[in-house]
């Protein structure tokens, strides 16, 4: 079995947000953000303790990823889903965000275990490519036209 200290280590050595919430209500009140969370959002650990993560996504709540986390919460189910955050400065960035539910011994929900990976390059290169495909598309439409006419 792995030691305290040995898990810790592990914990602030990924280069992955990690943060704790316990689950209060409605709410899911932040209690631990590692290191890789504090880099990647700009916020300390004493900033987020004890709000509700969905500070991160500002005045941004209608994207539909929202939705399905918000169910998955709702019926205590693990799930993982690319969501836009912003960070302490206002600058977006993409999430690609795994919530896991923790139960205690008798089965009830405890804490939520938030796992953030920032794709934001990645995402970014998508939209890239979308944009290249609709040009060539055009690109191809227009050709295909010049061809008629000769």
């Amino acid at each position: 079995m792995i030691n305290a200290k040995l898990l810790q280590l592990v914990i602030d050595a990924s280069s992955d947000g990690i943060v704790v919430a316990e689950q209060e209500g409605e709410d899911n009140i932040l209690i631990y953000a590692n290191p890789a969370f504090e880099a990647l959002t700009g916020y300390s650990s004493e900033e987020i303790l004890y709000q509700d993560c969905r500070f991160l996504q500002a005045g941004d709540r209608d994207q539909p990823a929202l939705a399905l986390i918000r169910e998955a919460v709702r019926t205590h189910q693990p799930c993982r889903q690319v969501i836009r955050n912003f960070r302490k400065d206002g600058s977006p960035f993409w999430n690609e965000l795994s919530i896991t539910p923790v139960f205690n011994e008798g089965d009830q929900l405890t804490y939520y275990i938030g796992i953030q990976k920032n794709v934001s390059e990645h995402v970014q290169n998508q939209e890239r490519v979308k944009k290249l495909e609709a040009q060539v598309a055009t690109l191809q439409a227009e050709l295909a036209e010049l061809k008629k006419r000769s």
